[in-house]
């Protein structure tokens, strides 16, 4: 079976009880997936916990480092896919699966499959799995970033990005597919909404920018407040704002996401801004940002004849758990 294939069903399945904690679960998985490999790819996969290289994410197509799926064998692969599944939800997995295998499609369109390859997905582990004082965890490759970084029992899962070339597969056996379907379709009812009922705030602008605003940047800066407030909002419009919100941070297991939640509940729901710039027509470019006192979520379709989707969420103070280090050192000092 080719990987391509295996991945995709491996992600997609992605059913866990998440029975022990995310800490604990992480670290097991990263142990099993290094045990796995022999030295000069352990080597090749690992970094230390301070190294430049954790911070250094990338949603494009470039040169990596870490381990590439391509250079694992079957059982190799599997440990991989697997310690990927131990932070993502089944929701998440299914649409880091169908991302992976949109690379075959860009392939046979761009007609270059050296460049476009579901095995240019690297691994990449920063410190001793399962260390109190810090680790993390990345599985990256082309409009895929997953960044975790965990201290003590706590976890990080910013920055969080998720793209499609294509948005929506128009011809071709993956006819119809759109990974993130949920990601746009709940942003255009919501600012529907909000326009059918006269808030015409919503719209901050006619033209949608060409790529979201906060790009690969390390650090994501606070962005203008754009838009509508969630205080201005009727109740059932605030229900949908955070039902949206939450498709990007139930991208990971059930306990982390809940954490997370609680996290933005806490630092006030009435402060969150939901603005769209662009179209609302399906197909058209769009582009819309929802932005809290301590996070960020951007949404771009705009390249490719606005068949191109990025989808990135920022947390503003935590981004590579930079506030869960910050509290550990306070705590040892």
């Amino acid at each position: 079976m080719k990987l391509s294939i295996l991945l995709i069903l491996t992600l997609a399945v992605a059913l866990r009880a998440d029975e022990r904690p995310a800490h604990v679960e992480l670290a097991d998985a990263a142990g099993a997936f290094l045990e796995s490999l022999d030295e000069a790819k352990a080597k090749q996969a690992s970094f230390p916990f301070k190294s430049d290289e954790r911070e250094n994410w990338h949603y494009t197509p470039v040169a990596r480092k870490g381990l590439p799926l391509k250079a694992m064998t079957e059982s190799q692969k599997n440990a991989a896919v697997e310690m990927a599944n131990t932070i993502l939800s089944e929701k998440g997995a299914l649409k880091a699966a169908q991302i992976i295998s949109l690379e075959a499609v860009l392939a046979v369109l761009e007609k270059r499959p050296d460049f476009r390859d579901p095995e240019k997905y690297f691994v990449s582990l920063f410190g001793d799995p399962g260390a109190t004082d810090g680790w993390g965890l990345r599985f990256e490759g082309h409009h895929l970033s997953i960044n975790v970084t965990v201290v003590g029992e706590h976890v990080a899962v910013t920055p969080s990005f998720m793209g499609a070339n294509p948005r929506e597969v128009r011809e071709g056996e993956k006819q119809g597919l759109r990974p993130l379907a949920a990601e746009e379709d709940l942003a255009r009812a919501l600012a529907a909404a909000l326009l059918e009922a006269g808030r015409k705030d919503v719209i901050f602008s006619e033209d949608a920018p060409d790529e979201i605003l906060t790009g690969e940047d390390r650090v994501a800066g606070q962005l203008d407040r754009v838009g509508l407030a969630a205080a201005d909002m009727t109740e059932a419009q605030r229900m949908a704002l955070l039902g949206l919100v939450s498709e990007y941070t139930g991208r990971f297991r059930e306990d982390v996401a809940k954490a997370d939640m609680a996290a933005i509940r806490e630092a006030g729901i009435d402060k969150i801004h939901f603005g769209w710039a662009g179209s609302l027509k399906p197909d058209e470019a769009f582009y819309y940002r929802i932005q809290g006192p301590t996070f960020l979520l951007e949404c771009a379709n705009t390249q490719n004849d606005a068949n191109h989707i990025h989808t990135v969420w920022r947390d503003f103070n935590d981004d590579f758990g930079r506030d869960l280090l910050r509290e550990h050192l306070e705590h040892d000092h």
